[in-house]
C-alpha cells in the first residue's frame, strides 16, 4: 500500500463513535439562535446598547486579537506542541508593532509584529522540539522572557522619543478604514428601531461595515485560509498527523520536526501579529500591559472550539463581546448579561436532564437560580466585577464546555526522531 493511500485511509473520518463536525450551516445556526437569545434578554432588560452598531464594532475589534491568538495556538496544537507562551508572543508583537509603526509607518509596523512574535515562536520551538523541555514550562519562560525582554528595550528606545515614555511609544499612524456608504447609515437607522431581532441583526451587520479597519479584514480571511491550508491541502495534512501520531507520520516519510518547527513559528507569527493589531488599530501606541492576558483568553477560545478554526472563532467573538460590555454602558450592561447566562444555564439543565445527568443538571438550575436572583434584585453590577466580566466569562465557557472537547492525541507529548523504531 503506498504513502498516500495510508494518509488517506488514515485521514478518513470514522463512520461510527466519532462526534459530529461543526459545519457552516450548524455555525450560522448558533450564531442566530444565539443573536435572538441576545435580542430577547436586550428587550427584558432595557440595555438596547447590547447590540448597538458602536457595541458591535468594539467587540469586532476586541475579538480580532483573541481570535488570531486561539488562530495562533491551533497551529501549534495541531502539531503536536501546547503553546501557553502565546501571550509574551503577543508582547513581543506589540512592541516591535509600535516600534517599528511610529518610525515607518503601520504596515512596516504590522510585518515586523509578525516577526516579533515568530522569534518568540522560535524559540518555544527550539526549547520544546529540540531541547524536549515540557511545553509547559518553556511556554511560561517566553511570557516571562517577552515581558521583561519589551520593559528592558523601552527604556533606551521610547523613553528618549518624542511623545514616548518606558512605558508607552510614541503614536503610531493608524491603517486606514473603511465604512460601507448607504448601507451603514441603513443599518444604524434599523438599529435604533430596537425591534426584536431585525435590529440586533442590523446592529451586527452595522458594525461590520462600519469603520473596519483593513487588517481586521486580514484577520477574518485568516480563519477560512487556516481551515484549508489545514484541512485541504497533503502540507496540513501531513502537519495534523504530528499532533495525532509523529511515530506513525515519521513511518511514512513526515519529517516531523519540521513540521513541528513550522507550525509553532506561525503560531508566534499570528500571536505577534494579535498584539501589532492592538498596539497599531486598537489604540494606535504601545503600552506596557497592553495585551491584558488575551493571549491566555485566545488559549481558551480554541479550546473551546475544540481545536477548529469554527468553533475557535465563535469563542473568540464571545469574548470579545464580553470584553466590550464595559466600554458602552458597562454596569448596566453585564447586568443585563446576568440574564442571558441565567437562560443559557436553564437550556443546559434541561439538555443535562435529557441527556440523564441528572447531578450536573441539579448544579446548573441551583446557578441559574441565583443568577435569577441577583438580576431581579439588583439594578447594576459593581464596577469590579465588570472588569472581571471577560475573565468569569473564560471560565465559565471551558467548564461548560469541557465534556465535549477532543485534544490531538499527541498534543504536549515529548517526542524524539527515531523513538519508534
Amino acid at each position: 500500500m503506498s504513502t498516500s493511500t495510508v494518509s488517506a485511509t488514515a485521514a478518513a473520518p470514522k463512520k461510527s463513535g466519532g462526534r459530529k463536525k461543526l459545519t457552516l450551516p450548524w455555525i450560522m445556526l448558533i450564531i442566530a439562535g444565539g443573536l435572538a437569545l441576545v435580542s430577547l434578554v436586550r428587550l427584558i432588560s432595557g440595555a438596547n446598547d447590547l447590540t448597538s452598531v458602536g457595541q458591535v464594532s468594539g467587540a469586532l475589534s476586541l475579538a480580532v486579537p483573541i481570535g488570531l491568538a486561539g488562530l495562533g495556538g491551533l497551529w501549534a496544537e495541531r502539531a503536536g506542541v501546547v503553546n501557553i507562551g502565546l501571550e509574551g508572543m503577543m508582547i513581543l508583537g506589540t512592541w516591535f508593532g509600535a516600534w517599528a509603526g511610529y518610525q515607518w509607518g503601520p504596515w512596516t509596523g504590522v510585518m515586523a509584529g509578525i516577526i516579533g512574535g515568530a522569534i518568540g515562536g522560535l524559540l518555544h520551538a527550539i526549547i520544546t522540539i529540540t531541547f524536549n523541555v515540557n511545553h509547559i514550562v518553556s511556554g511560561v519562560a517566553v511570557n516571562i522572557l517577552a515581558l521583561g525582554f519589551t520593559q528592558y528595550l523601552s527604556n533606551f528606545t521610547f523613553a528618549d522619543a518624542p511623545g514616548g515614555s518606558s512605558k508607552q511609544s510614541p503614536h503610531v499612524e493608524p491603517i486606514y478604514k473603511i465604512t460601507v456608504p448607504g448601507l451603514s447609515d441603513w443599518m444604524s437607522d434599523l438599529q435604533a428601531k430596537h425591534w426584536f431581532f431585525v435590529s440586533d441583526l442590523a446592529g451586527v451587520i452595522g458594525g461590520l461595515v462600519t469603520e473596519l479597519s483593513l487588517l481586521t479584514i486580514v484577520a477574518l480571511l485568516l480563519i477560512p485560509a487556516t481551515w484549508w491550508v489545514l484541512w485541504r491541502t497533503t502540507f496540513g495534512l501531513r502537519l495534523r498527523s504530528c499532533g495525532e501520531n509523529p511515530i506513525a507520520a515519521e513511518s511514512l516519510g513526515v519529517n516531523v520536526y519540521k513540521y513541528k518547527y513550522i507550525a509553532v513559528i506561525v503560531s508566534g507569527g499570528l500571536a505577534g501579529l494579535g498584539g501589532a493589531f492592538l498596539s497599531i488599530v486598537a489604540s494606535p501606541i504601545y503600552q506596557e500591559g497592553q495585551t491584558g492576558g488575551r493571549g491566555y483568553i485566545g488559549l481558551a477560545a480554541m479550546i473551546f472550539g475544540n481545536w477548529m478554526p469554527g468553533g475557535m472563532a465563535l469563542g473568540a467573538g464571545l469574548f470579545g463581546f464580553i470584553d466590550s460590555l464595559k466600554l458602552r454602558g458597562g454596569a448596566t450592561n453585564v447586568h443585563a448579561m446576568l440574564l442571558l447566562i441565567a437562560i443559557v444555564l436553564v437550556l443546559v439543565c434541561a439538555w443535562q436532564l435529557y441527556k440523564k445527568k441528572y447531578l450536573q443538571a441539579c448544579i446548573s438550575a441551583a446557578c441559574a437560580a441565583l443568577l435569577f436572583v441577583w438580576y431581579a434584585m439588583t439594578d447594576s453590577v459593581p464596577s469590579q466585577f465588570v472588569d472581571a466580566a471577560p475573565y468569569v466569562t473564560t471560565l465559565l465557557v471551558l467548564a461548560l464546555s469541557a465534556q465535549r472537547l477532543r485534544m490531538p492525541k499527541a498534543d504536549g507529548m515529548p517526542y524524539r526522531k527515531g523513538q519508534g523504531k
